[in-house]
């Protein structure tokens, strides 16, 4: 889209007529998206000036609709965080053979390092040891880490997990690797994917490396302690980790994928690397709405709707576009928030209180959400559920809706009768191993003990819907054509979504009970 194109629809926002007709729904949220997915706020950058400008769009909105300030200074509520860039070009890696023989690491290449989590160490000299997928359950049964001395050592995993073990309890133990990791000892992880299993190509990967990371200023917020090292490598590269091991990649990348169980070996090298990094400090603000409730009691209980509005910025290329606008990812996902904000507002009121979330740096770590959930701006006890969009994607017409969570707590059954009502059905994650669970802001709600289930257009597999699906992902995920341009997107199919959610909130925030985790749900006692 071009500057002048942009400008031209934000200062249609701005003008406002009583003559003016009113939008529809459908076409209200596509134009909150355009003024939010923009190349005017390039790319939404966490704290970024195009941020605040996306920030002050979804506030003039909220105040439209007539939602009350309900953050610590009107509607926002600021997030301390220190920005991390890896330099590079100033650090050097190697493996180091038993003969003391050198393989040379190109960083940025071959191995990209996190910038987030906290501070990287400056320097690392360590043996490497194959555990695996890394995951710690023994309740469920399977347990990499079982008999294994980490002390000193880095870990290298590899993507997957046993197929009979939920893809949520999977996903929130890889979430929480790098806190159990090191109370084993551990200096950091290396995470191996399957040629199989990649979700963006290692090109992209690569491009996205270049940007920043960031974690929260506070470090009791923080969950990974400083000089933790957690990397990637690339999956064309990766055999030369196990080069006199007695295994190579190949054959344990297929075990992966068939989630067969992988042996557990020293692998006979060392990691040593010099990393550079620069640092700063800088603030962005979550936005947070409310809509009163109208019971006495339970309207100081609270039902949250949340999405994010930061997206990854200014970064390379891709065919000549460097801003990577994220209409999908996630003004699509801020848009249907409002829309429910205002189909809420404009009906009879519930008895429990809404609250409207749309929080900063979920490209960054669910920074903005983790904050929230653990500082929030009402008492922390009085939240009772989170209901979240992050990049829902209409792109096929709405049938199943893929809930994530349902089967954690009475929300999955609240959900699933509210779909039967509505002629949709509810489908199982169909990609348990891309770890969604733990990539989107319902998950910081989670860990803080509060029911949760995060929303996207259901994609059964071998559906046209999970062709589509795995298409965009591979093209448009996290890259400049995620933009207004991008061909497909179905408006009127959105707001059904919206209209589900909406309705799904309604009966939470009209239920005499609150959610409550199942007996069977790993997550009923906070993780943090």
């Amino acid at each position: 889209m071009t500057r002048l194109l942009a400008s031209l629809v934000l200062l249609s926002f701005a003008v406002t007529s009583s003559a003016a007709p009113r939008l529809s729904r459908a076409d209200q949220w596509w134009a909150d998206i355009v003024a939010l997915a923009s190349d005017t706020n390039e790319g939404r950058q966490t704290g970024s000036e195009g941020y605040l400008r996306a920030a002050e769009t979804v506030e003039r909105r909220m105040r439209a609709i007539g939602l009350k300030p309900a953050g610590e200074r009107g509607f926002r509520q600021q997030v301390a965080l220190e920005e991390q860039r890896i330099d590079y070009a100033g650090s050097h890696a190697a493996l180091i053979g038993a003969d003391g023989g050198e393989m040379s690491i190109a960083l940025g290449a071959d191995m990209l390092v996190s910038a987030g989590g906290g501070p990287v160490a400056s320097r690392i000299d360590a043996p490497l040891v194959f555990i695996g997928y890394g995951l710690h359950l023994p309740d469920q049964g399977h347990d990499d880490l079982a008999g294994l001395d980490l002390r000193g050592k880095i870990a290298v995993i590899i993507a997957g997990g046993p197929a009979d073990i939920a893809g949520p309890i999977k996903a929130s133990n890889r979430a929480e690797r790098g806190k159990l990791f090191a109370k084993a000892g551990a200096l950091g992880y290396i995470t191996l994917t399957p040629p199989a299993q990649i979700e963006i190509p290692w090109d992209r990967q690569k491009l996205l490396s270049t940007q920043s990371g960031m974690y929260l200023a506070d470090r009791a917020l923080r969950s990974t302690p400083d000089a933790f090292l957690s990397a990637s490598f690339d999956p064309a590269q990766s055999e030369r980790l196990f080069a006199g091991s007695g295994h190579s990649f190949a054959e344990l990348a297929a075990l992966a994928d068939a989630s067969a169980p992988l042996p557990r070996f020293a692998l006979p090298l060392r990691l040593t690397a010099s990393l550079a990094a620069q640092r700063h400090t800088l603030t962005s603000p979550n936005i947070i709405a409310l809509l009163p409730g109208s019971d006495p009691v339970l309207r100081r209980e609270y039902v949250v709707v949340s999405a994010h509005l930061d997206h990854v910025g200014i970064g390379a290329p891709i065919n000549g576009d460097r801003i990577y606008n994220g209409a999908m990812d996630d003004a699509s996902g801020v848009a249907a928030v409002l829309d429910i904000a205002a189909r809420l507002k404009a009906g009879r009121r519930a008895k429990r209180s809404f609250l409207f979330v749309i929080v900063t740096a979920e490209e960054k770590g669910l920074l903005g959400s983790g904050y929230f959930a653990k500082r929030p701006t009402v008492p922390k006890q009085a939240i009772v559920a989170d209901l979240n969009f992050d990049m829902p994607l209409p792109l096929w017409p709405l049938t199943t809706v893929l809930a994530q969570g349902d089967h954690e707590s009475t929300l999955g059954d609240a959900a699933r009768a509210v779909a039967a009502r509505r002629g949709l059905g509810l489908i199982a994650d169909p990609l348990p191993n891309r770890n969604s669970f733990v990539r989107t802001d319902q998950y910081s709600f989670v860990r803080a003990g509060i029911p949760s289930l995060a929303f996207k257009f259901g994609f059964p597999p071998g559906s046209e819907a999970f062709r589509i699906e795995h298409e965009w992902r591979a093209n448009r995920y996290h890259a400049p054509s995620d933009d207004l341009d991008q061909p497909g997107i179905l408006r009127a199919e959105a707001v059904k979504l919206d209209d589900y959610v909406a309705a799904l909130a309604m009966a939470v925030a009209n239920d005499p009970a609150r959610p409550r985790w199942l007996p069977t749900s790993v997550f009923a006692h906070p993780a943090d």
